[in-house]
């Protein structure tokens, strides 16, 4: 059933700054984080299915579309984020979230749950490997291939130059370009993505998620068993991350379920909406 609740937005304070959200629905907390190079709208069809169960807040995380953008890489750290994710639980009036990530926000998602497993009823993790495993991905040649971009990312400027370029033609080429089904992007919500890349900062604030990555890992190993109970939707013909990257996850996730998605590209949310709010669902009322 699709909810008719209307959206609000609104701004909260966590962390030493203002993050820009959207909140639908009533009930306990399902907090939303997105990926590159999205923001809040990425979970547009999510937030209409559960707002009748839910009170969902999808987040602008910091350095995108309408969120405080500060400067320099620092404080794009894996820690500066999770911090963002527990400030944000707090200001908005709850002790516990069912916190749903897909891509960067799925990373963060992945990190929050072991800083903070006291704070999640449940996690859902869309299209990004347990860390762990992303960083053992890392290490074949064929992973290292599709992840291209992250060092590409490292360089001052140009990839801010590039993703701007031809009216942010690499952002379309990556929605667009990527999806199995290209109708899931219509030209309005390209051109959504491209007004969030947009806005004074925004770029150089997403990109820097990549070049913090060299101060982000370290600190958060070893990885032990996670305990809270974990969701993790693959999308199989993700371009960027192999699926075979999910492979091996229960070793490190106590209470596990893993589910694909055939003919979906990394983009799973909006591309196939039904079906991952099924899964969700299921998971959920589980």
């Amino acid at each position: 059933m699709t909810a008719t609740v209307s959206r609000q937005h609104g701004f909260l304070q966590t962390n030493g700054l203002h993050l820009h959200y959207v909140r639908q629905g009533q009930g306990p907390l399902m907090l939303f984080l997105h990926g590159f190079p999205e923001f809040w709208y990425s979970w547009r069809h999510q937030l209409d299915h559960f707002a009748a169960q839910y009170t969902c807040v999808a987040l602008d995380l910091r350095g995108y579309n309408d969120s405080d953008k500060p400067s320099g890489i620092n404080a794009y750290r894996l820690d500066v984020l999770v911090e963002d994710v527990r400030g944000a639980i707090a200001a908005l009036g709850y002790d516990r979230a069912v916190l749903v990530g897909h891509d960067w926000g799925g990373a963060i998602a992945w990190a929050f749950a072991y800083a903070h497993p006291e704070l999640l009823q449940s996690l859902i993790v869309m299209n990004i490997p347990h860390p762990a495993k992303f960083a053992e991905g890392l290490r074949h040649p064929q992973q290292l291939l599709r992840s291209w971009y992250i060092g590409a990312f490292q360089l001052p400027l140009l990839p801010e130059l590039l993703l701007q370029a031809g009216d942010y033609w690499a952002i379309e080429q990556m929605l667009r370009g990527m999806a199995i089904d290209k109708s899931t992007f219509s030209d309005a919500d390209l051109q959504a993505y491209k007004t969030a890349a947009a806005k004074p900062g925004a770029l150089t604030a997403m990109v820097n998620y990549y070049r913090a990555l060299s101060f982000s890992g370290p600190q958060w190993q070893p990885w032990g068993i996670l305990e809270v109970p974990t969701l993790l939707i693959w999308g199989e013909a993700d371009a960027a991350l192999g699926k075979e990257l999910s492979v091996g996850t229960e070793d490190y996730v106590r209470h596990l379920r893993l589910r694909y998605i055939p003919q979906c590209s990394h983009w799973v949310q909006q591309e196939q909406p039904e079906r991952v709010n099924t899964l969700m669902a299921e998971f959920l009322g589980g």
